[in-house]
């Protein structure tokens, strides 16, 4: 794609970024055949090669963000299906980011939207207020239907029915391994996830120092940045990602890291980044090294011994999380380790679609969002499975909304194969 953007604007380094990325795009349209959006949608403007025509057009000309072309690139789900179709490589991920970025600092948004984009901010990152605001919305559920705006009854419905206690595993630690130390890891423990399933974490924990794995939860760190970093707020998300690279850093400069271990992968796919992210910051070289160091739960896991399990006579319907096979490009790993820990794997028709999670989509766009979620439990629950596996928070309490197979983190059921207890998801209340 030809850019004529001035030598003055590619001072930016953003607008630098985008240039390299617009450039490689050659209008081909592979990326349309597996845009979620465009699927749903049928409007040329949400597709990837839409959108990009769209933040061409808005960074050259530098001009202020009409409400259409702000519309089209709000409903991208940052799902990445498109980069791992894309036969030119064009690097979609940072092009949007940068967009959304440029519109957070030019747009003014209708005050409805500046004032729930402003609440998400303050609330889902946080841990402890997340859980007040859990309580909240589940007293508030009954009265969901009185609300005007979908938007406020997507929050109210997405309290879990059971929000449960706070783990001391999640504070700042370290687990001594009950094998023989292989590892030393920092489990990142996030946020969301530490209000709205503490078995992960716990589970997590347990599996890795049963597999020789000093497991060290550093003192600072917390949430990933991803949350206002996709909403384009990006002095809060790199305050924040700030926190954690000095909190790791810390322990890597101490006794060292084998590994940075997420299981959410979308915060994964956001840390992985973290040196292109601090690329002309001080914290350069550091946001490197953690970047480096940062590995899915289930890449790490195909490091260690996992031992061989018997059949356990349970199909598992695994959901690939966007952020694992498309921004981290992990696919099998997941499958491998459950099939070697004994249980039988089947994977849903269409499995490289998003389930509309996506970060905080599905609370500021429940209807497109509620259209993806229903074609993904349709496809998952065809298969017949036992119980329904994922890599992300945000994905599992997408699907656990609109079926009655139990959904679990995959993490938990390679724990119960190796000696740990039965997910609570699967277990009858």
């Amino acid at each position: 794609m030809q850019t004529t953007f001035t030598e003055e604007q590619l001072q930016d380094p953003g607008t630098a970024r985008a240039n390299e990325i617009l450039r490689a795009c050659v209008h081909c349209g592979f990326c349309t055949a597996t845009c979620p959006t465009y699927q749903v949608l049928g409007d040329e403007l949400d597709s990837p090669r839409g959108r990009i025509y769209l933040i061409k057009d808005m960074l050259e000309n530098e001009r202020v963000p009409d409400p259409t072309t702000v519309k089209h690139i709000d409903r991208c789900l940052s799902c990445l299906a498109c980069m791992t179709t894309c036969p030119s490589g064009v690097h979609y991920m940072h092009l949007v980011d940068h967009a959304r970025e440029y519109i957070e600092k030019t747009y003014d948004r209708p005050w409805s939207d500046r004032a729930l984009r402003w609440l998400l901010a303050r609330i889902l990152p946080y841990p402890g207020r997340f859980r007040l605001a859990l309580l909240g919305a589940k007293i508030g559920r009954p009265f969901a239907r009185l609300l005007p705006d979908p938007r406020l009854r997507a929050m109210l419905q997405m309290a879990p029915k059971r929000i449960p206690p706070v783990s001391r595993n999640d504070d700042p630690q370290s687990f001594a391994p009950v094998a023989p130390q292989k590892k030393r890891v920092a489990l990142m423990t996030g946020c969301a996830q530490k209000a709205l399933n503490t078995d992960i974490n716990d589970a997590t924990i347990r599996l890795l120092t049963r597999l020789g794995c000093e497991v060290v939860v550093a003192k600072g760190a917390g949430c990933c940045g991803a949350l206002t970093h996709h909403m384009g707020k990006t002095g809060e998300s790199h305050a924040t990602a700030a926190r954690n690279i000095r909190a790791w850093g810390a322990e890597i400069d101490g006794a060292g890291l084998d590994a940075i271990v997420i299981n959410t992968s979308g915060c994964g796919t956001t840390v992985k980044d973290y040196g292109h992210m601090f690329r002309n910051e001080p914290l350069a070289e550091e946001a490197k090294r953690v970047s480096n160091l940062a590995m899915d739960i289930s890449e790490l896991l195909m490091t260690l011994d996992l031992p061989q399990g018997a059949d356990k006579g349970l199909t598992v319907a695994y959901h690939a999380a966007c952020s694992l096979q498309h921004g981290q490009k992990i696919k099998t790993h997941p499958k491998t380790l459950l099939k070697r820990a004994g249980f039988k794997v089947a994977e849903p028709a269409d499995s490289h679609l998003c389930c509309g999670s996506a970060g905080t989509y599905n609370l500021m766009q429940p209807e497109i969002s509620g259209q993806l979620k229903e074609r993904k439990v349709r496809t998952l629950e065809a298969v017949k499975p036992d119980v329904i596996a994922a890599g992300n928070i945000g994905c599992m309490m997408q699907i656990g909304r609109s079926t009655g197979v139990p959904v679990v983190h995959t993490v938990e059921l390679l724990d119960w194969a190796t000696g740990g207890p039965k997910p609570r998801a699967m277990s009858p209340e």
